[in-house]
């Protein structure tokens, strides 16, 4: 019962991490160019890869992007998580092998997400029109 409360939690302030600065409404240049985008249509600039947009390796990119930086803050969550149990286990032994595992693992991961990263990158430079 309490693994699963802290899941609950630690999914709730995931949730508000992910979603709270979509509810900021501060204005800013770029909020100035959206609205005039929104309204007239036009873009107040030129984009050079315009025609590019809507492939799909640029579609793909962009999830695949999307998907590492989830991962990327997951590691600084388990890295956190980690130190957090390691400072507060108290020189009990069996917490802070418990913690140090937690950190290792966090670890393990991040080795694992850059090799990711440095494979899709290779195998999509790779490709016919991918270096570009």
């Amino acid at each position: 019962m309490k693994k699963a409360f802290i899941h609950i939690i630690v999914s709730i302030l995931l949730t508000a991490l992910l979603i709270f600065p979509n509810f900021v409404l501060a204005a800013s240049p770029a909020s100035d160019n959206l609205k005039k985008v929104g309204s007239t249509g036009d873009a107040p600039y030129e984009d050079i890869d315009s025609d590019k947009k809507n492939d799909l390796a640029s579609i793909v990119g962009v999830v695949i992007q999307a998907f590492l930086s989830l991962l990327g803050v997951l590691f600084l969550v388990y890295m956190l998580y980690g130190g957090y149990n390691w400072m507060v286990a108290q020189g009990d032994e069996d917490k802070v092998k418990k913690a140090k595992e937690t950190i290792q693992r966090a670890i393990i991961g991040l080795i694992i997400i850059i090799a990711a990263y440095a494979i899709t990158y290779f195998v999509f430079g790779s490709l016919p029109g991918g270096g570009d």
